[in-house]
């Protein structure tokens, strides 16, 4: 009457379509592999590190073959861009650290956000668009400074190799770009008495 382990495994067993090898791999050559160029272009376009969209194409791979282990989706091709709009997901929220240039992708995504409401959304939104314009109004040094230093993540050395400049420049680019984005942000402190 009860459940007993070995029922429990059968029942978990029984929901598990278990699909052959040679169907698995035929569907996936045949319905999956097509898609490659489509899904490429669709990871190019959606994440901004290029170096990283060969490993996502294969996460993605690995993801969508074992799913159809279980059960062969009836659609490939949406199931198989809902699964890499899943993995950005899953990489934005990871990162934690949401680059300036995924905000807009996030709205082709159809990505939500832990958000409060639309209200707090509008002005997250309309600060960006201030962020953005305020480094596009930077000196290209200054900028390209912030950028790897603030927004990439690098250190103040691997700024200035790939910048090639000392560490002492690279140190004036980020304190004259982050004075000037605070006078565009929030008004000249010193100008108001």
């Amino acid at each position: 009457m009860g459940d007993t382990p070995d029922t429990r495994r059968e029942e978990q067993g029984s929901h598990r379509a278990a699909v052959s090898a040679p169907e698995l791999r035929a569907w996936f050559l045949r319905e999956v592999l097509p898609l490659e160029a489509a899904l490429t272009r669709f990871l190019r376009r959606n994440w901004r590190n290029e170096n990283e969209v060969d490993d996502l194409l294969q996460e993605v791979y690995v993801r969508v073959f074992e799913a159809a282990q279980k059960q062969i989706p009836e659609s490939a091709k949406p199931f198989v861009f809902t699964t890499a709009h899943n993995l950005l997901v899953d990489r934005v929220r990871h990162n934690k650290v949401v680059p300036i240039e995924a905000i807009g992708e996030l709205d082709t995504l159809n990505v939500e956000l832990d958000e409060p409401g639309p209200d707090r959304n509008v002005i997250a939104r309309d600060e960006l668009r201030r962020l953005q314009l305020a480094l596009d109004s930077l000196p290209p040094r200054a900028r390209e400074a912030i950028i790897l230093k603030q927004v990439d993540g690098l250190a103040r050395r691997e700024v200035a190799a790939r910048m090639k400049i000392t560490e002492r420049t690279v140190q004036w680019h980020l304190s004259e770009g982050l004075q000037a984005l605070a006078a565009a942000l929030y008004g000249d402190p010193r100008g108001s008495k």
